[in-house]
């Protein structure tokens, strides 16, 4: 059999930038032990599936499958409009293990009509977490909780990005599918910054991490008193975020993508 397969560079303009994601549309649903081979196979952080007979979108990591993929749903779209004929100002609904995502293309970039996520702020981190992300507790303003994910928030831009965490120590910590570090931006067209780390999911730190921004945007919003925010996520790739929140539990997360790669997959 031979599929269709391309990589995109989600959350930029730019080759070699953002989040790269595999996308593989087909007409019919693949079996669920082909797309995680698939996945493994392109072991970038996520690989997308749209099956066109029911526009069901799935997304997997190398080792497992995700419940919310921002920039694989964006990577999706993306090649949507490049290859299937689908045309700016066209609204598509993808249905999804989070529901029904609605995205929009528009001149800028993609749109994309996310649910918010629900902010525990009664989470506290463990020693054994701040050790391995190699965080002293007098560096932590606040920590919460969300989707599965940790969120500690810190108040140096510099400490952030000299964070070098030990994933092998992350990775025995138990009951989290990921951490998010975050503090404010000293750049003033950047509201916030954050880095996303995942070695319990197979991806010791994602580049940019839209699914993250889902709780990013309503903690950041709150926080500063806006509904419309822009954040950056620095990695090493690094990627530029915006954010909207659009009240009835929804965020809007829109952005940018490139195609790097095309070719047939055979299996």
């Amino acid at each position: 059999m031979e599929i269709a397969i391309y990589q995109v560079d989600a959350f930029t303009s730019q080759p070699f930038k953002g989040n790269p994601a595999g996308v593989c549309i087909t007409d019919t649903a693949l079996d669920d032990d082909l797309m995680l081979s698939i996945a493994a196979e392109m072991a970038l952080p996520e690989t997308a599936f749209l099956s066109l007979d029911d526009f069901r979108l799935r997304w997997f990591t190398p080792t497992v499958e995700v419940k919310l993929c921002g920039h694989g749903t964006l990577a999706v779209t993306h090649i949507l409009q490049q290859q299937h004929n689908v045309t700016q100002g066209q609204q598509l609904v993808f249905h999804t293990l989070s529901g029904e995502l609605v995205v929009t293309i528009n001149d800028a970039g993609i749109d994309m009509n996310f649910p918010a996520a629900n902010i525990d702020s009664t989470f506290t981190p463990t020693s054994a977490l701040l050790t391995h992300l190699g965080l002293a507790e007098t560096q932590v303003l606040s920590s919460h909780f969300f989707n599965g994910k940790a969120l500690i928030e810190i108040e140096n831009e510099a400490d952030l990005l000299a964070l070098t965490p030990n994933f092998d120590g992350l990775n025995s910590v138990s009951g989290l599918s990921a951490v998010v570090v975050t503090s404010p931006s000293t750049t003033d067209s950047i509201d916030f910054m954050s880095r996303h780390f995942g070695p319990w999911v197979g991806i010791n730190e994602d580049p940019v991490t839209g699914a993250a921004h889902c709780g990013l945007a309503v903690f950041w919003g709150q926080k500063l008193n806006k509904t419309m925010l822009t954040g950056y996520q620095a990695s090493l790739r690094g990627g530029k975020v915006k954010v909207e929140l659009l009240g009835n539990d929804r965020v809007m997360l829109s952005g940018q993508a490139v195609t790097v790669l095309k070719g047939t997959m055979l299996v």
